[in-house]
């Protein structure tokens, strides 16, 4: 899918009203007024005009008159002009399409001025103004699974019931997940970019008049987040650089759009933590009514503190930890899942299903959703097994997560979908809220398989799946079922490489699906999911032939293999080009690696190769 589809249609409106005069002045528009030809963007008689001027400030003038008609007129196209611009064969020859593309894909268009309404006359600031608006606010729609509306199997924090005999007793609606990369705000949300996906690992931040980077998981480690012209600094050596280091006090002094990390940071949309200062506490002095202390030799990785009066005995050379801040939460509050087990039987707890030991079907295995009694239940035959103690995070008992308010027991009179389920709602607990491929729930239906956990979008899944399926009754089987149920009957014999890769892809096609799915189900992060060209700067100078996993999803669907090795050929140079463009770094380097390992030896299981 095109990155430009998640943005909103007024978004593209008002960046093409605040652009036209920058597009206008481009040399030599000819080529830009052809591609508005081919799409139908422009009137023939405009387009003969204007190319048959010779003088360059007529010609300018011309195209404004054009770009300006199309907003006027045909306002409802321009998603269709900005996607046909940006193809690469404008982007090339015009470097201002170039800096808008990335403008528009890095999100950074979203710290322009905001505009004044226009203003046709004098006589009224309002006749004729230009409005962009965002539109109706949509009503929140149900994902949508096989044969049924999704009405969700999770419960948000105004759906549960509180302990307690005041506590409330309306049901409210489960929050749409939003979908991974290059979204655009909801209405309301114009402000608050640290909820875009696009601002997933990273936010612009500022400390007086100095702006930087922070990077979200290095701010969660404790470590140097906030990157300034190509240097690292922790929150408060940051701080420093700015000129504010006298605040002594980063979660107030350093801001994301006029919002203080502190807050940000209290509200759950950023993880810290606990940044630490060290300082020696010298010997009391005997004649002065202040500390004297020795040159100051820190162990702070941040910064250290000046010397402060002392009215507590304090003996030489003793080192106390003093923290910045009060000390944070735990990390675990801010998991949305845990990874849990049982004796032998291990599984994923979603925190977001999770009601009581009884209530809402909270633990994913890989073949079905359980409560966490009926997980123990399975895993040690003991019906009066206790859930709190016998199943295990992080190598302790549950009820740590219950003592620290990290998991909270819903009350008895709570009245959610995990604790009072509809018909709908416990058959709907049976499968993921999201598409196991993407990892998100979207606008699109979710279409279930009856024989295991796992959802899919129609066009996620391979094959894709049609509309019939939604409304078909009997049973469907996902890729990875069917794939597993013939796994051991298809290839009783051991295989060679040279001889699989050799192969017509017609009579493997299965294995080929089930092999690009497993893959793309562990990018968790959908990192090499689509065109890397489209939001990395200058790859198309390093790299000659991309390669994403889209694109090879589209060429199996379109039947464009001959034979397994091309296939295989096309998802190999997805990791040679992560490898080559990843040197210096060694996180996608890794990424691309770990993902390498699990597709060279899922292909040899799939092929039962043993070379």
């Amino acid at each position: 899918m095109d990155p430009l589809d998640f943005l909103e249609p007024a978004d593209l409106l008002s960046f093409f009203h605040s652009r036209k005069t920058e597009m206008s002045c481009m040399e030599n528009p000819q080529i830009f007024l052809n591609q508005l030809r081919d799409h139908n963007l422009i009137p023939e008689d405009k387009y003969k005009k204007t190319i048959r001027m010779k003088s360059k400030d007529n010609m300018r003038k011309a195209v404004y008159e054009i770009l300006d008609w199309l907003e006027r007129e045909k306002s409802k196209h321009i998603p269709l002009f900005w996607k046909c611009v940006f193809k690469d064969v404008i982007i090339s020859q015009y470097p201002t399409m170039k800096l808008l593309h990335n403008s528009l894909m890095d999100g950074s268009f979203h710290f322009d001025p905001k505009l004044p309404e226009r203003v046709e006359s004098e006589d009224s600031d309002e006749k004729g103004s230009l409005k962009v608006s965002d539109g109706e606010e949509k009503e929140t729609k149900s994902t949508r699974k096989k044969r049924k509306l999704r009405s969700g199997s999770t419960c948000s924090d105004s759906d549960v019931e509180q302990p307690g005999p005041s506590a409330k007793q309306t049901p409210g609606q489960k929050k749409k997940a939003k979908k991974i990369q290059f979204s655009s705000p909801k209405k309301g949300e114009i402000d608050e970019i640290w909820t875009w996906p696009l601002y997933k690992t990273q936010l612009p931040v500022t400390c007086g008049n100095v702006e930087g980077t922070l990077i979200r998981d290095k701010l969660a480690k404790g470590e140097k987040c906030i990157l300034v012209d190509k240097q690292r600094f922790t929150p408060s050596e940051f701080e420093k650089f700015a000129g504010k280091e006298s605040s002594r006090n980063w979660k107030m002094s350093i801001r994301c759009k006029g919002t203080t990390l502190g807050k940000l940071i209290k509200e759950g949309h950023l993880k810290a933590a606990v940044y630490k200062r060290r300082m020696k506490l010298a010997k009391k002095s005997l004649l002065a009514s202040y500390s004297v202390t020795d040159e100051d030799d820190s162990e702070d990785e941040e910064s250290s503190l000046e010397a402060q009066p002392l009215t507590e005995e304090a003996t030489g050379g003793e080192e106390r930890e003093e923290q910045s801040e009060p000390a944070e939460m735990s990390p675990d509050h801010y998991r949305s899942t845990f990874k849990v087990t049982c004796g032998a039987l291990t599984g994923t707890l979603y925190k977001s299903r999770f009601g009581s030991g009884k209530c809402g079907k909270s633990i994913r295995t890989e073949m079905s959703w359980l409560s966490p009694e009926e997980f123990v239940n399975i895993s040690l035959n003991q019906r009066d097994a206790s859930w709190r103690k016998d199943i295990l995070y992080d190598g302790k008992p549950l009820s740590v997560l219950l003592e620290t308010s990290v998991l909270v027991i819903h009350s008895l009179l709570c009245k959610c979908k995990c604790c009072k389920p509809k018909p709908e709602d416990l058959e709907n607990q049976k499968n993921d809220d999201e598409c196991y491929i993407c990892k998100s729930e979207g606008e699109e239906d979710l279409v279930v398989c009856d024989n295991c956990p796992r959802s899919f979008h129609q066009n996620c899944h391979l094959p894709h799946l049609d509309d019939a399926i939604l409304g078909d009754d009997s049973l469907w089987m996902c890729t990875f079922c069917v794939f597993k149920a013939n796994e051991k009957y298809r290839y009783p014999d051991e295989q060679r490489t040279e001889a699989v890769m050799s192969c017509q892809i017609s009579p493997y096609m299965l294995e080929c699906q089930y092999l690009l799915l497993y893959l793309c189900s562990a990018d968790e992060e959908q990192i090499f999911a689509t065109n890397p060209r489209q939001y990395l700067e200058q790859y198309s100078s390093i790299i000659r032939t991309p390669m994403w996993l889209d694109k090879i999803s589209d060429k199996l669907q379109q039947k464009e293999y001959k034979t397994v090795g091309k296939f295989v050929s096309d998802v190999q140079l997805i990791f040679t080009n992560s490898a080559m463009y990843n040197r210096d770094n060694q996180e996608f380097l890794d990424l691309g690696k770990h993902l390498k390992q699990l597709f060279d030896r899922e292909f040899q299981k799939a092929f039962n190769i043993q070379d």
